[in-house]
């Protein structure tokens, strides 16, 4: 059967305007109305994370607040495995967009609090310098109604217009009618220059603000990237024998040499043989047979196994078995007084005859 196509697809190609590229990848974006996440190239490009580690931070950010992200929540719901959900967990915390802390709550129960910040070098930039912008405009709008408040009890600009209306004016308060001179100072308000005059008395309100900015500005900036991860420990060295004998050299590198007929992923280079040879020998100097060695190393190993030195070297390690316990005996000695069998670290006589033969010292010497 032939591949099946999607038309919407070729379709939705042949309506793209202007020229299209002639490989490579052809974006067709459609815009989303809801149900969205907004990812940043700087996440979705991160040179230093893994894809497995973008596609979980992608979905973290998607989750709703108070979403269970830990291992075990974050294994349920997708079908990657518990170690490289943790691998990609790391990640994260070790670049700044991931930060797990265990809380105690008030009935004395502890949990893991999860904080995830889809721009973590946003939080290291200054933000003091726009502070002073916004400042600026809030001073802005507070000069603003001054002068609209200020030019309203002040009626002498009114008599300097002209001299014709000066005895009208002037009449005015005698007839004791004030509604006929208001409309006046109306209609002649926006001809009159006043703001010039309350500019001086604006600059009262000034300033305090950059009073109030000063301290701001010299504040001490306190970064609120999470810390990075605790580093972890060195890995333990190889196991050493106490003497690598020409025997020990020799049945080891036999055994790691044949490993990869027993598992073809085993296959290990020279170079690596060597330097696990002194491991494979501490193996053996711990009584421990090479078929127990050898199982020891390939048995459920993951499937695959990308890095094979590395995990013999692991299990090399970490499965070292402890040092056989011996029992000294101490051997069988005959004496050379009564011919006796008894047991001690070098010949000699018995303790009877060496009894026998004090006493007779101390007859000898009485």
């Amino acid at each position: 059967m032939d591949t099946s196509q999607n038309t919407a697809l070729t379709r939705a190609l042949t309506e793209l305007p202007g020229p299209l590229p002639a490989r490579g990848v052809i974006h067709i974006a459609i815009r989303h109305a809801d149900r969205f996440t907004v990812v940043g190239n700087d996440l979705a490009q991160h040179p230093g994370l893994s894809t497995t580690a973008v596609g979980f931070a992608v979905r973290i950010q998607s989750l709703p607040q108070g979403t269970e992200v830990g291992i075990k929540a974050l294994a349920a719901r997708f079908p990657e495995g518990e170690k490289l959900i943790a691998s990609a967990l790391r990640e994260l915390e070790t670049h700044g967009y991931l930060q797990r802390a265990r809380t105690r709550l008030p009935n004395g129960r502890i949990v893991t609090r999860t904080v995830f910040c889809n721009q973590p070098t946003e939080l290291l930039r200054t933000r003091v310098a726009a502070a002073p912008p916004q400042q600026v405009s809030a001073a802005r709008q507070f000069r603003a109604p001054v002068p609209a408040s200020v030019p309203a009890p002040a009626p002498a600009p009114a008599p300097a217009r002209a001299p014709g209306p000066g005895p009208a004016l002037a009449q005015a308060p005698a007839r004791g009618p004030a509604p006929a001179p208001a409309p006046k100072p109306e209609h002649h308000a926006p001809e009159a220059p006043a703001p010039e005059a309350p500019a001086p008395q604006a600059s009262a309100p000034e300033a305090p603000v950059p009073e109030a900015s000063t301290p701001q500005d010299h504040a001490p900036f306190v970064p609120l990237v999470p810390p990075p991860t605790v580093p972890k420990p060195p890995r333990p060295p190889l196991p050493q024998p106490r003497e690598l004998t020409p025997e020990l050299e020799r049945i080891s590198t036999a055994l790691l040499s044949d490993l990869h007929h027993h598992s073809p992923e085993f296959t290990l280079s020279e170079e690596h043989v060597h330097k696990l040879v002194p491991g494979v020998a501490a193996w053996l100097e711990r009584d421990t047979h090479p078929d127990a060695i050898r199982h020891a190393l390939t048995t459920n190993a993951p499937e695959p196994v990308k890095y094979p030195y590395q995990f013999v070297k692991h299990r090399l390690t970490v499965l070292l078995p402890p040092p056989p316990h011996r029992t000294t005996v101490t051997p069988f000695q005959t004496c050379d007084g009564c011919e006796r069998a008894f047991r001690a670290p070098t010949p000699g006589h018995c303790r009877d005859c060496r009894t026998g033969h004090a006493h007779e010292v101390q007859q000898a010497a009485a």
